[in-house]
């Protein structure tokens, strides 16, 4: 009898550190090809504010959906937040498994001093944000970096005027996944598409170390692999002497029938899993629960510091940079710095704030007729996070030239055709 005890103790105690490995069977592999099948959401897909049925979801053969989670821009990531809710527990409750993604925006600096301290910000963001949703739970893949843009800055019409280098952006990338690992005891997915990887990034094997999700349309997961090119495959960090690539997730397709699988709206993003259920499984590992000191601070003090304003004529926008930090130094990563007038009759002008890394902000102000200006520059959070600050600054701007307005000529154009963004995608 005392032997029957001692089994007994062992099996639940295995059940309990094991559960992972013991329920392999509940992924059904109803995906093409046989895959384990997933999708990934945003706000986007909750057109007018419209729910998601995630039993519809399930019923269709869907076993995980990533959510948008953060984003590095104040206004998405409130949007980001708002949907996380409301979507992983309907999710996790028709048996789901979920994971989330942050959408990322890189530094506009060359200094790797500074690179590595802006990488580590936007990792802290992340934290505070797994840590209010509870941290991970037995449902919960691992967070994912979502990096598909080295744009660092760009010009007045809108297209990108500078790039940040394949080292920097390494190194970026390097430093965030292993801060997220440090703190959540999970290696977090980087996701993004195939010529990303291989034009933006180094081969660096530190990289390979983490798994991949990957975006390749055109290709059916029924019969084929991504990375491959009609000639040739796509070298990068995570592909294979033989031309495949080491992928866990493949986006494969950004025009799944949204409404076949519950969801608002016209189409949404398909994934396929690499491996089996157990593999799948195997991805979760151990649960983690936040730390007291990664709750996201409330009304955190800040320190400002700025250039001198660069103020010419009425032709040219004044301009002013900013760096905002938290009480140990390191940057700030929710906010944004406005222009007041201490004069409350006196216009403030159109002000445009272009974030060119975590606390660091380049304010322009147009539209302000000649005149000296005194007031203050204000950083202020709409989140809470950190604490406004202010710091005066005076700048005076003179009279410009009255440019002769060119006569535009009359130009009659012919609309174009419609175009089919998934021409060449699947359709299921």
């Amino acid at each position: 009898m005392k032997k029957l005890f001692i089994s007994m103790a062992i099996a639940l105690s295995l059940i309990a550190n094991n559960a992972v490995a013991l329920t392999p069977k509940s992924i059904v592999a109803a995906g093409p090809g046989d895959h384990i099948h997933g999708m990934d959401i945003s706000y986007w897909q909750h057109p007018s504010g419209s729910t998601i049925d995630f039993k519809k979801m399930y019923a269709q053969g869907i076993r995980f959906v990533m959510i948008k989670g953060a984003d590095a821009h104040d206004v998405a990531d409130a949007q980001a937040l708002k949907y996380l809710k409301i979507d992983r527990p309907a999710a996790q409750a028709a048996r789901l498994y979920t994971g989330f993604y942050y959408y990322a925006y890189l530094p506009d600096s060359t200094d790797q001093a500074y690179i590595v301290k802006d990488a580590n910000a936007q990792a802290q963001k992340v934290i505070w944000r797994l840590s209010s949703i509870g941290g991970y739970n037995f449902r919960d893949l691992p967070i994912s970096l979502d990096l598909e843009n080295n744009c660092v800055r760009s010009a007045a019409n809108g297209n990108c005027s500078k790039y940040m280098s394949r080292a920097n952006v390494t190194l970026w990338a390097k430093t965030w996944l292993a801060a997220v690992t440090a703190k959540t005891n999970r290696k977090p997915f980087l996701y993004s598409y195939a010529n990303f990887l291989e034009q933006v990034l180094t081969r660096d094997t530190a990289l390979r170390q983490y798994p991949l999700w990957m975006a390749h349309y055109t290709l059916d997961p029924a019969n084929s692999q991504p990375n491959q090119k009609s000639v040739g495959c796509y070298a990068h960090a995570w592909s294979n002497a033989n031309c495949t690539a080491q992928w866990q997730m493949w986006q494969y397709t950004s025009c799944g029938i949204a409404g076949k699988y519950g969801v608002p709206g016209g189409r949404v993003d398909l994934n396929v899993f690499s491996g089996t259920s157990r593999q799948f499984l195997a991805l979760m590992g151990r649960t983690w629960v936040p730390d007291v000191t990664d709750l996201l601070p409330v009304n955190e003090e800040t320190a400002m510091t700025m250039s001198d304003p660069i103020a010419t004529d009425t032709n040219a926008p004044v301009k002013v940079t900013a760096d905002v930090n938290r009480p140990d130094g390191t940057p700030v990563v929710a906010g944004t710095i406005k222009w007041q007038s201490a004069d409350s009759t006196l216009p403030n002008g159109v002000q445009t704030v272009a974030r060119a890394a975590s606390g660091r902000f380049v304010l322009s102000i147009t539209g302000l007729p000649a005149g000296t200006y005194v007031g203050s520059i204000n950083f202020v959070d709409i989140t809470g996070t950190h604490a406004s600050n202010q710091l005066p600054m005076t700048f005076t701007i003179a009279q410009g030239a009255t440019p002769t307005p060119t006569p535009k000529p009359t130009i009659s154009k012919t609309p174009n055709p419609p175009t089919d963004g998934c021409a060449g995608q699947i359709r299921i």
